[in-house]
């Protein structure tokens, strides 16, 4: 009887797979064709042979290894300021009493409710008075302060023992030391979880981007893919699969390296008050 039960939720969860992956396969399946050949049910599901003419037909439109690296570089800075940023902000929160830290707590929360779009105006005109404008800097620090990292970082860190680190002062360690040495070490899987969000999130971050930059050589791919099917122009779908699936491979690398920790570090900040 528990098998007649269980076969239902097998099925339903292949069935939730098969829907979940077929554009990812789809994609890359298309980036082997030409454009007509795309667009022919019989080529759908079949390895073609056109990668490298459409990898040279995307690199003749864009420096596409410099737009990779881009994208790399800003995410994987984005990244690491925004670990140690937050976990900071949030270890703060978490294991120190002063005043008016509730507050601070609240109205941090309360800013999530901001619309971005509101705060782009004002953003553009600091980033611009910084002289920042057309640099990777405009589009990483905006950012770097998270407020839903801190709000993961604080809830991860209420549950780490209090009595650990009077024992670590009471040795004669300080708070920086502390920090980096017993508390940070226990937060695996709770940066990892910040970490693989935060780098998904920048590296398909397009609007901000799309403002602070202006010149080819500096684009982040999703910049590259969207000029690559503007309207009116003839578009080379070959050329932008292939851009799609060249930008998708640092995500899929960078998630399947930390994705043992990141439903542990999810949960662990979820059941902690």
């Amino acid at each position: 009887m528990k098998t007649k039960k269980i076969i239902p939720i097998y099925i339903l969860v292949v069935f939730a797979c098969v829907v979940a992956l077929f554009p990812f396969v789809f994609t890359f399946l298309a980036a082997t064709h030409t454009n007509s050949q795309i667009y022919q049910l019989s080529y759908a599901f079949r390895l073609g042979g056109e990668f490298g003419n459409n990898l040279k037909s995307l690199s003749e439109s864009f420096p596409i290894w410099r737009n990779i690296g881009n994208s790399i570089l800003i995410a994987g800075i984005y990244t690491v300021l925004v670990l140690f940023v937050d976990s900071m902000a949030g270890y703060a929160l978490a294991k120190y009493e002063f005043k008016g830290k509730n507050l601070i707590f609240s109205l941090c929360m309360m800013s999530m409710f901001i619309p971005t779009q509101v705060t782009m105006i004002p953003l553009f005109v600091e980033m611009t008075s910084f002289q920042m404008m057309n640099t990777i800097w405009a589009v990483i620090l905006p950012g770097v302060a998270s407020v839903f990292g801190v709000f993961l970082m604080r809830q991860n860190m209420t549950g780490f023992p209090n009595e650990l680190l009077e024992s670590a002062r009471i040795d004669g360690a300080g708070d920086f030391r502390i920090f980096f040495r017993i508390v940070l070490p226990n937060m695996k899987s709770a940066l990892a979880s910040l970490g693989i969000v935060s780098f998904v999130n920048q590296y398909g971050n397009f609007m901000w981007p799309l403002i602070a930059l202006n010149e080819k050589e500096k684009y982040t791919m999703p910049l590259v893919l969207s000029l690559m099917v503007q309207p009116g122009y003839v578009i080379d779908y070959g050329a932008v699969f292939t851009g799609t699936v060249l930008s998708l491979l640092p995500v899929l690398i960078f998630f399947l390296l930390f994705q043992k920790n990141f439903v542990d570090g999810m949960l662990a900040g979820a059941v902690k008050g």
